[in-house]
């Protein structure tokens, strides 16, 4: 105990958590045990070693647990909604929030996917060795097919060391403001004159509203820097993000903000900037967006979407050899469902 907490306080540890402890019995007391190695399960993938050193006492130091990875691949016709298709064709929920994160530039998955479309992903997972827990370490491809709109996204790493997700023709599927900043929402609001909800006369609503659950992640709609941050009125808890010299993006209601988060941070697309509330003059839990050009509101649904990074020279050519890969993998994956659905007739 006085070696362990010197780095680790034994008041963390917490029911499940998982120990392993070995003890040496002497062979002249074998009544007798003593301690010979404890390790503490930190999380998914560090261990805390305590091991009896030679001279006396202990050596404690964390060690990188070992993890399995292979990959996952899965494709599915949707029959009722995109997370139950996803569920039946044994996809977890965090690799689909990363696909549905990818597609946000350009899909809008309250309204778009229907029945009859179609989807594929294959992503990398790493998991302990007795395979009680595992995690989505990153999507290698993802493709949605909606009434004959086909979208792909291959991930890649260009020279520079930047990992980045393309189509298939090497465009960037970032954009430079996200189309919705929050998962699972309901556009329940648009831009324009409105009956105010509480006031109760006709105003300019200078955003669009979207409902969704409190406590529901918001995220950074583009890369900037937070230029305003804390509480704003009727807005509630409140972001601004400058996005350049010309854009910013504002987020209120909020119920909270993500930890270390202050004016001047800097922040990137898709990264967690608070939770969706209903502070400031609400009458329930959304987010109120807005997108401000030089100073003024204007309609985010009418923001001229730009591709940010388009691959070129070595690096597209390194890029296609990746797309064959990739499909060659999904094919060989393809065949053997194939094969084991023959086989299960």
């Amino acid at each position: 105990m006085t070696s362990l907490e010197e780095v680790y306080d034994p008041r963390k540890l917490r029911v499940g958590q998982h120990l392993d402890i070995e003890l040496e019995r002497a062979a002249e007391n074998p009544d007798g045990t003593k301690l010979s190695m404890l390790s503490i399960n930190l999380d998914f993938s560090n261990d805390l070693r305590l091991a009896r050193a030679p001279e006396g006492g202990f050596d404690v130091r964390q060690t990188e647990r070992e993890l399995v990875r292979h990959t996952v691949t899965a494709s599915s016709v949707i029959d009722n909604s995109l997370y139950l298709a996803a569920r039946q064709a044994g996809v977890g929920d965090d690799a689909l929030m990363e696909l549905i994160r990818l597609f946000s530039w350009d899909v809008d998955f309250q309204h778009d996917v229907h029945t009859g479309d179609a989807f594929s992903i294959a992503y990398e997972e790493v998991a302990t060795p007795d395979g009680a827990q595992s995690r989505v370490d990153h999507l290698i491809y993802a493709s949605l097919s909606m009434r004959g709109r086909a979208l792909e996204a291959y991930r890649f790493r260009s020279a520079d060391g930047m990992v980045g997700y393309y189509d298939s023709t090497g465009k960037s599927l970032r954009k430079w403001l996200m189309r919705t900043p929050v998962d699972g929402a309901r556009l329940s609001s648009g831009f324009g004159k409105r009956r105010h909800p509480i006031l109760g006369y006709t105003r300019m609503h200078k955003g669009v509203d979207f409902a969704a659950s409190a406590g529901t992640p918001i995220y950074a709609a583009g890369d900037g820097v937070i230029a305003e941050i804390g509480r704003k009125g009727s807005y509630g808890n409140y972001i601004r993000i400058r996005h350049n010299g010309e854009y910013s993006t504002a987020y209120a209601h909020m119920k909270g903000f993500a930890k270390g988060l202050k004016r001047g941070v800097r922040v990137g697309q898709g990264d967690v900037i608070g939770y969706v509330g209903s502070t400031g003059r609400s009458t329930g839990p959304h987010l109120h967006y807005e997108v401000l050009e030089n100073g003024q509101q204007i309609n985010p649904m009418k923001v001229k979407k730009q591709v940010v990074t388009r691959l070129e020279g070595s690096d597209l050519q390194n890029f296609r050899r990746r797309v064959s890969e990739v499909v060659a993998l999904m094919d060989d994956a393809e065949d053997a469902r194939r094969v084991v659905a023959r086989n299960a007739e």
